[in-house]
């Protein structure tokens, strides 16, 4: 289990991660009001870089959500009640996270802002308004949904600590049992050797 563990929480932490980045523009956006045309163009001139990036960044955090996804997916095969509980949650929100930036962030990146303005211009489109915004509540979306995974897993593996804790507990108590009994039967037989020898020993006696 450690082994999967540590993988579904390092390819979730990177997801998190290049999540985390965008806080650069969606601070202005989501948790600052008011909006003002300033924190729009900033988002959009920063949404922009990204859409002008190298497509095989995008083809590396596709490999990167594949990974995780096969890595979750794997621990099913235990077939056990508390990780059917602990891991179909986390596939759930992981779900959750890749449909909302596959199916919703990535096409409005790639569609609105491929072509921002060099320059700002006043007021901001309102096309360009609500597509700044929408992919910031996206964002944040995906990043409270790759958090609850990290929850998750954190869950399941305390909840198999404390059953091997327990388990181990249980057989160093059976250990112990089964020490005293062995005990017990050698006193046993010590006891059933000696007998006929003091039998013997009474009827030599004159």
């Amino acid at each position: 289990m450690g082994a999967r563990a540590g993988l579904v929480v390092c390819a979730t932490s990177f997801l998190l991660g290049t999540l985390f980045t965008h806080w650069i523009a969606d601070s202005l956006t989501l948790w600052k009001s008011p909006v003002t045309d300033t924190h729009l163009w900033t988002a959009a001139s920063y949404y922009s870089i990204l859409a002008a990036g190298p497509s095989v960044a995008f083809y590396f955090l596709g490999a990167v959500v594949v990974f995780g996804a096969a890595t979750i997916l794997w621990s099913l095969r235990d077939g056990e009640a508390g990780n059917l509980m602990f891991d179909g949650g986390s596939i759930f929100l992981y779900g959750t996270a890749v449909a909302t930036y596959g199916y919703s962030a990535i096409p409005n990146l790639l569609q609105n802002f491929s072509s921002v303005p060099a320059h700002p211009i006043a007021p901001v489109p309102q096309a360009l308004r609500e597509a700044t915004l929408e992919l910031a509540s996206n964002n944040l979306v995906a990043s409270v949904a790759l958090t609850g995974v990290l929850v998750l897993q954190t869950g399941r593996w305390w909840a198999e600590r404390a059953d091997s804790e327990e388990q181990e507990a249980f057989e160093a108590e059976q250990t112990k049992d089964d020490v005293k009994e062995a005990r017990h039967a050698k006193r046993k037989e010590r006891a059933q050797e000696k007998s006929p020898k003091k039998r013997r020993a009474g009827a030599a006696a004159p």
